[in-house]
């Protein structure tokens, strides 16, 4: 996406969720894993070992009327069924292809413009990011009232209001060399500082066997093909 052309759809996008309402939903299974059970306004929220999961903390607000962005969009790309899975309404939620160099269309400067006009910004980072650029772009979301989702929590160079990171994972449905992959479970804990101060852990189905997702609340069945997340 060009320049121009990211500027004209920021130019056309009027959040439906209000500026003064200070937290954006979240999907019920994440409620309790965030220290005040939604999105701050402002926040940098960081997610590692899983794009399913920063997906699916955009999800609700979309759902709610929020105006979500993608930039970066991961290595591999987000697939937008993926997305439409989890939740997330595709018709507020562009994916835009930024390059990582330091021209006016680079990534830091098409993220600075998402976070001027979405509510939620998914951001992956180009890998060296500077700390100067991730300190003006926490201060854009802070003054916007926008949440910037860091995806790579290793690549962003500040600290960060909220950490989850997904530390383990295991398919259902793989068993004895055959079958299908059915569901996905994860372990995630959760850091942070001031409120988030005090770690959290959750099971949580992501995705549940529906493509949503679930908390888990039983154990991989035997015979499952189990790995550690990346």
């Amino acid at each position: 996406m060009t320049p121009a052309l990211l500027e004209q759809v920021a130019g056309r996008v009027r959040p439906v969720a209000l500026a003064g309402e200070r937290l954006l939903p979240v999907l019920p299974p994440l409620r309790a894993l965030l220290p005040e059970g939604g999105l701050r306004r402002g926040s940098v929220v960081a997610v590692s070992g899983s794009t399913s999961l920063a997906l699916a903390l955009v999800a609700a607000a979309s759902v709610d009327g929020s105006w979500c962005a993608a930039v970066g969009v991961g290595r591999p790309p987000v697939g937008p069924r993926a997305a439409a899975e989890l939740g997330v309404v595709l018709e507020r939620f562009p994916l835009v292809a930024a390059a990582p160099g330091s021209a006016r269309g680079g990534w830091a400067w098409a993220a600075a413009a998402l976070l001027d006009a979405f509510d939620v910004v998914v951001a992956w980072p180009p890998p060296r990011l500077r700390p100067p650029q991730a300190r003006r772009l926490a201060a854009r979301g802070r003054e916007r009232g926008s949440v910037l989702v860091v995806v790579g929590a290793e690549r962003w160079p500040e600290a960060v209001d909220v950490r989850l990171g997904v530390v383990a994972a295991s398919w259902e449905g793989v068993g004895d060399g055959h079958g299908r992959l059915l569901a996905r479970r994860v372990e995630v804990v959760v850091t942070g500082r001031g409120a988030a101060a005090r770690p959290r852990r959750a099971a949580l189905w992501l995705p549940a066997s529906g493509g949503d997702v679930a908390p888990a609340r039983t154990p991989p069945l035997r015979g499952n093909c189990a790995r550690t997340a990346e």
